[in-house]
C-alpha cells in the first residue's frame, strides 16, 4: 500500500524498538484530530502484533512540535526564530571558516537509530565524503556497538545471522542480557504463544533482576552484574567435559579453537558459580539442556553490549554457538535485538565513526576507493583515519577542538553517561545544531541553532528491523510548519558547500537508489531493493541482490558455513573475564543497573505525551532489596541520596526481593525536562567501556545509598 499526506490510512514500521512492527495509521476524523494505530496484520515481522508504545504512537505525533528554525549567538540568551535561509548561512560561513583555520577533524555529527536509512546515508555522505571528516558517530554508540563488533570478529562481518522465525523453531532459548518482555515485548509474546500450545521452547533468564521476562523463565540465573562472559566460559568448561563440543564442526568451520580450550578448561563450575553468584546446579542444568538441543537460540540486547568486555561477551556468545555447530540452520544461532527502529539500517550505510556504507571500513584503502568512486569525490576525500566516536567527541569539546557539533534524532544530555561532564564540555563548543522534533529537550538548552525536523511520519524513508528486513515507511502526514526531512536538510547544506551534483537527489527514493548500489557483492547485498518494490510488494529481507524475486530474501545469513574471513571460518576468541569497570568498594558498596520500562521510551520525548504511559509509569522507582535498604536506614516509599563517583540523585524507593542484594535498579528515562520528576540516571554513570567497540559500560556504576 502506498501512502502520500492526503491519504486516509498508510502503513509504516513502528517507530521504536528493533523488532520493527508493522503498523496500519488510520487519519482522524476531524481536523485537528489524532491518528490512530494498530498492528499490520500482513506484516511478516510482527503479523499484527504491536504493545502499548506503538499503539499509541499517533498520540505522539502532534504535540510539543518544533516549527521553524531557531538561533541564539549564546546559551544564555533566549531564542529567536529565523528563516531556513538564515540557518544554512550560519551553518555554511561556520563549516568553511572551520575547514580553513582547524581542518574537517574540528566538525562532528552525532546522529541517531531513529533516522531512516535515507537521513543516515545523506549525512555519512555529507560528513565523510564532502567534508573529509569520519566524526560521524550515532546513539547506536550506546545501543548495539558491541553487537557490531562481536559479529565482525566471530564471522567476518556485521549482520545478524537469525530471523524471527527461528523463535519458533527453538527448543532452548538463552535470554542474557535482555528484559525482553519489556523491552522487545512482541518478540517475547511470540515465545510465550508457544509456550502456552505446549510446544516449547525451554526459556533460561540471565539478569541480576527478577523480571517479567524471568517470570516466564524455566531458569533464571540470577548473576552478579559484570559476569556474563565467566558464566559463558564455566558454560563451556562443561560442553568440554560432557562432549558437547561438535569437534567435526569446529575442525572444518573454525579457528582459534585451542586458545579457547585452554581458557574454558579455566573455568572450572566451583569457581564460575562462585563468581556469578549462583547455584552450581544451576549452571550444570543450563549445559546439560544447551547439550541435549537440537535447536539453541541466544538472544541478547544492552545487559550484554553496555559493557567493558561488550564485545568479548557477542563473541563468548558465538563461541557457544560455533563450538557445539548451532548456527546456520533453523531455530539455532546468535541473534542480537536492536533496541532502536533503524539501528541495523544504519550499521549497513556506515552510520559510526569507522565504518562506511555496505559493511565497509574507513580504514580499508579499497573500501574507500569504492565508495569514493560512487560518491563522485576525488580520491583521497575520505580521510583513512576512524572518526571520533561520541565520547571522543564529548572529550574533543572539552579541549577546545570541536568547532561544530551536530546533534540529530538524540537527546545525549540524557542518554549519555557522566551527565555533569557532558554538559560543561558541550557548553564548551562554540557552535552546537540540533535536528529535532520536539521543542524543549534537555539538548535544546546548550544548542545555539535548532531546526525543526520532520519525523517518520512526515517524510518517505526505509527502516530495517532486527531480522533483517526492509520496510518502507510512507509519508503520510504534512510536517508541521516549516519542519523538513534530515536527508534534505543534509543535502541541500551539501549543495551550498559546493557539491550540486553529489547532492542533487529529487527524492528519498534516489537517496536510496544510490545506497543500495553500493551494496553489490557485499553481505548486506540489498541492490534488488528499492521504494517502489517495497511500496508495491511490502517489507523483504536482505540480502536481496538485484534480479531476486519478491520474498526471494534470504532468513538467515551463513546456511552455507561460509564467512566472510580470509580462511573462511568463523574465528574463536579467548577473551578472558574482566569484571566490572567500576566495581563496589568500601565506599560506593552497590552496583547501580539502568535500564528502560514497557510504557516509556529512552528519554520520554514522544511517551510523556501519552496519558496511558504516565498512567502505567508515573515517576521513576529505585529498586532496591530488602537487606539493603535496611543497611541504608532506607523504608519502601522514602526518598534516598544515589551517589556515585560523578554525582547523585534523588529518587523514591521500591524495596523488593526481585533484585539481588547488592545490586540496584533506576530506569534512565526521567531527565531535567521531566520537572520536579526528574531523575538522572546517566549523571551517575561512568563514560569507561569496552576498548574494542568505544560502547559506554551504561549498565553498572559504584554506588551509595543514604536517606535524602
Amino acid at each position: 500500500m502506498v501512502s502520500d499526506p492526503a491519504s486516509s490510512a498508510a502503513l509504516a514500521q513502528c517507530p521504536y524498538c528493533g523488532v520493527g512492527c508493522g503498523l496500519e495509521l488510520k487519519a482522524p476524523a476531524e481536523p485537528g484530530g489524532l491518528w490512530t494505530a494498530r498492528g499490520d496484520r500482513h506484516h511478516p515481522s510482527s503479523l499484527g502484533q504491536v504493545c502499548i508504545k506503538g499503539a499509541t504512537v499517533g498520540e505522539t505525533l502532534h504535540p510539543n512540535r518544533l516549527t521553524t528554525p531557531l538561533w541564539r549567538a549564546r546559551i544564555d540568551q533566549p531564542f529567536e526564530p529565523i528563516s531556513w535561509e538564515r540557518a544554512f548561512t550560519i551553518l555554511v560561513e561556520r563549516i568553511e571558516a572551520t575547514l580553513a583555520t582547524k581542518g574537517p577533524q574540528a566538525l562532528a555529527i552525532y546522529g541517531s537509530g531513529q533516522f531512516l536509512s535515507e537521513d543516515y546515508y545523506a549525512a555519512n555522505k555529507l560528513l565523510k565524503g564532502a567534508l573529509g571528516s569520519n566524526n560521524f558517530d550515532a546513539n547506536s554508540r550506546l545501543c548495539m556497538s558491541s553487537a557490531v563488533a562481536g559479529y565482525a570478529r566471530s564471522f567476518g562481518s556485521d549482520g545478524p545471522p537469525c530471523c524471527y522465525d527461528d523463535l519458533d523453531l527453538a527448543d532452548l532459548v538463552l535470554l542474557i542480557g535482555t528484559n525482553t518482555a519489556e523491552c522487545h515485548p512482541v518478540l517475547f509474546q511470540r515465545l510465550l504463544k508457544r509456550r502456552r500450545k505446549g510446544a516449547g521452547p525451554r526459556l533460561v533468564v540471565v539478569d541480576p533482576r527478577a523480571t517479567a521476562t524471568s517470570d516466564a523463565a524455566d531458569l533464571h540465573l540470577a548473576i552478579a552484574p559484570g559476569t556474563d562472559l565467566a558464566l559463558l566460559c564455566g558454560l563451556g568448561h562443561l560442553l568440554l567435559e560432557r562432549r558437547g563440543v561438535d569437534r567435526a564442526f569446529v575442525a572444518a568451520h573454525t579457528e582459534g579453537f585451542a586458545e579457547l580450550e585452554t581458557l574454558w578448561w579455566a573455568w572450572q563450575p566451583t569457581r564460575t558459580a562462585a563468581v556469578c553468584g549462583i547455584a552450581e546446579a544451576d549452571l550444570r542444568q543450563l549445559a546439560d539442556w544447551w547439550i541435549a538441543s537440537q535447536a539453541a537460540l541466544s538472544l541478547w540486547s544492552m545487559g550484554v553490549n553496555q559493557s567493558r568486555e561488550g564485545t568479548a561477551t557477542v563473541a563468548g556468545i558465538c563461541n557457544l554457538h560455533l563450538v557445539s555447530g548451532q548456527i546456520g540452520r533453523p531455530g539455532a544461532g546468535p541473534f542480537s535485538l536492536t533496541g532502536q527502529p533503524n539501528a541495523m539500517g544504519g550499521r549497513e550505510v556506515g552510520g559510526l565513526a569507522q565504518l562506511l556504507p555496505g559493511y565497509r571500513s574507513v580504514d580499508d584503502p579499497a573500501h574507500r576507493a569504492e565508495v569514493e568512486r560512487h560518491w563522485g569525490f576525488a580520491a583521497g576525500s575520505i580521510s583513512p583515519e576512524p572518526g571520533l566516536a561520541v565520547w571522543p567527541q564529548i572529550e574533543a569539546m572539552e579541549r577546545g577542538e570541536l568547532d561544530l557539533w551536530w546533534v540529530a534524532a538524540t537527546n545525549p544530555l540524557v542518554s549519555l553517561p557522566s551527565l555533569d561532564r557532558v554538559r560543561a564540555a558541550v557548553a564548551n563548543c562554540p557552535l552546537v545544531v540540533l535536528s529535532e522534533a520536539y521543542a524543549g529537550t534537555e539538548t535544546e538548552a546548550l544548542t545555539h541553532l535548532v531546526l525543526p525536523a520532520a519525523q517518520w511520519s512526515e517524510k518517505a524513508g526505509v527502516m530495517v528491523n532486527s531480522e533483517r528486513r526492509v520496510t518502507l515507511c510512507s509519508a503520510f502526514r504534512q510536517p508541521p510548519g516549516e519542519a523538513r526531512a534530515d536527508w534534505a536538510i543534509f543535502a541541500e547544506l551539501g549543495r551550498r558547500l559546493g557539491f550540486e551534483a553529489q547532492f542533487g537527489w529529487p527524492d528519498a527514493a534516489a537517496v536510496y537508489a544510490e545506497f543500495v548500489a553500493l551494496t553489490t557483492g557485499r553481505l548486506c547485498d540489498s541492490s534488488g531493493l528499492s521504494h517502489g518494490l517495497l511500496a508495491e510488494h511490502g517489507p523483504q529481507q536482505w540480502p536481496f541482490p538485484a534480479g531476486t524475486a519478491p520474498g526471494g530474501g534470504s532468513a538467515r545469513l551463513y546456511v552455507d558455513l561460509a564467512f566472510p574471513t580470509p580462511s573462511g571460518k568463523a574465528r574463536l576468541w579467548a577473551d578472558p573475564p574482566l569484571g566490572l569497570a567500576e566495581p563496589p568498594c568500601d565506599s560506593y558498596p552497590l552496583v547501580l543497573t539502568v535500564g528502560r520500562l514497557l510504557g516509556h521510551w529512552h528519554t520520554m520525548t514522544r511517551t510523556a505525551h501519552v496519558a496511558r504511559a504516565l498512567k502505567a509509569h508515573p515517576e521513576p522507582l529505585l529498586e532496591v532489596h530488602p537487606s539493603d535498604a535496611a543497611r541504608a536506614g532506607l523504608a519502601d516509599g522514602a526518598l534516598a541520596l544515589v551517589r556515585s563517583r560523578r554525582g547523585a540523585v534523588s529518587v523514591k524507593v521500591q524495596i523488593t526481593e526481585r533484585i539481588r542484594p547488592g545490586t540496584v535498579f533506576l530506569p534512565m528515562h526521567w531527565g531535567a525536562s521531566q520537572g520536579e520528576l526528574a531523575c538522572e540516571a546517566n549523571r551517575l554513570m561512568h563514560e569507561l567501556g569496552c576498548p574494542i567497540s568505544k560502547q559506554p559500560e551504561l549498565k553498572a556504576a559504584a554506588v551509595a545509598l543514604t536517606p535524602a
